[in-house]
């Protein structure tokens, strides 16, 4: 009895200690529910647990940071900015150029095929330069010649190299034509390049002089350029030796045989140059009278009745402007006719 007595409370002591430890896993599973209510497998760690884990050793830790000891590194070729050297340009262009002894469909075929491999772009100007005056041109107007002796700096295929003839050059405008259908980008560099080559005048010889200038009226005639072109011709130093206006004379003259007077009058105005045609003339010669005198003479009759045309219509605005002010005034009838009878006798 005593034995069995020993037994039951053993067992009781068992049961007692069963249910403590029931109540303390229960305890725990509440605390943590969220913990325990993923499935246990086995060989498996919670992912909760998981990834706590794994984010503290990975803060725990420090990147490192790439080393560049001993490495080289290398540069994109379209990265890579090209040293500007014109002259390399130059003495492919002119060698180019001199090996169609002046046919000018190879000249043609040549410039279309080398844009492929030079870099028009970026030397457009040298471009225009050569082609216009045979050579890369220094401020001034003369040609930048190569140190070495045994280059060529210069080229005859070019206007400059062209005979003094509107048929001559007509044809070798078709160079050009051909090259700005084929590099459109290059118009605005061509527009740039002739402006200064028409301030460069004085730097040129007389043929040359007329060259450019028939060249430019064929421009101007074929719509191929603006007549922005122009703005050029109106500096002091080509007006007082009167380069601008034998310049001007040439290229109306070409332009008229292309085109109306209506068209030049047109295009002049776009380019606000129709009222200052004037000022081709030097000051001691600059009147009215001298313009159409001097392009009569020249046997450009439509050029001088223009700027008569231009000139009457610049002082009927006027007079219309001074009498509005007067009128505002309340100045008398006979002063405003005064007014009116002084300005008639000064044209």
């Amino acid at each position: 009895m005593v034995e069995e007595a020993e037994v039951l409370g053993m067992n009781h002591q068992s049961a007692q200690q069963e249910q403590t430890k029931r109540r303390d896993i229960s305890r725990l599973i509440s605390s943590n529910r969220s913990f325990f209510s993923w499935p246990l497998t086995e060989n498996r760690t919670r992912p909760s647990l998981q990834n706590s884990i794994k984010f503290k050793i990975f803060m725990s830790q420090k990147a490192e940071k790439p080393s560049l000891s001993g490495t080289r590194l290398k540069t994109r070729k379209r990265d890579e900015k090209e040293k500007y050297d014109p002259s390399l340009f130059r003495d492919a262009i002119i060698a180019g150029l001199n090996e169609t002894d002046g046919d000018l469909d190879l000249v043609s075929k040549y410039l279309d095929t080398a844009g492929a491999k030079l870099d028009y772009r970026r030397y457009a100007e040298v471009l225009f330069d050569i082609l216009v005056a045979g050579g890369q041109l220094a401020p001034g107007g003369s040609i930048v010649e190569d140190p070495d002796p045994n280059k060529l700096s210069k080229t005859h295929v070019c206007v400059f190299g062209t005979e003094e003839s509107i048929d001559k050059l007509k044809a070798f405008y078709d160079i050009f034509y051909k090259l700005l259908r084929r590099y459109k980008y290059l118009e605005k560099s061509f527009e740039e390049t002739l402006k200064k080559l028409i301030l460069f005048l004085k730097g040129y010889h007389e043929s040359d002089q007329r060259k450019l200038a028939i060249i430019t009226g064929v421009f101007l005639a074929t719509g191929f350029c603006s007549a922005k072109v122009l703005s050029n011709l109106f500096e002091d130093h080509l007006v007082k030796d009167s380069l601008s206006l034998d310049f001007a004379t040439m290229m109306f003259r070409v332009w008229l045989e292309e085109r109306d007077i209506q068209s030049i009058n047109g295009a002049l105005k776009k380019a606000q140059l129709d009222t200052r045609l004037l000022e081709l003339f030097p000051l001691n010669k600059r009147s009215l009278e001298n313009f159409v005198v001097h392009f009569e003479k020249a046997k450009l009759s439509p050029i001088a009745d223009m700027q008569k045309a231009i000139s009457t219509s610049g002082i009927r605005k006027s007079l219309q402007k001074q009498l509005g002010e007067m009128i505002k005034d309340e100045e008398s009838v006979e002063e405003m006719l005064r007014f009116i009878h002084e300005q008639i006798k000064g044209q």
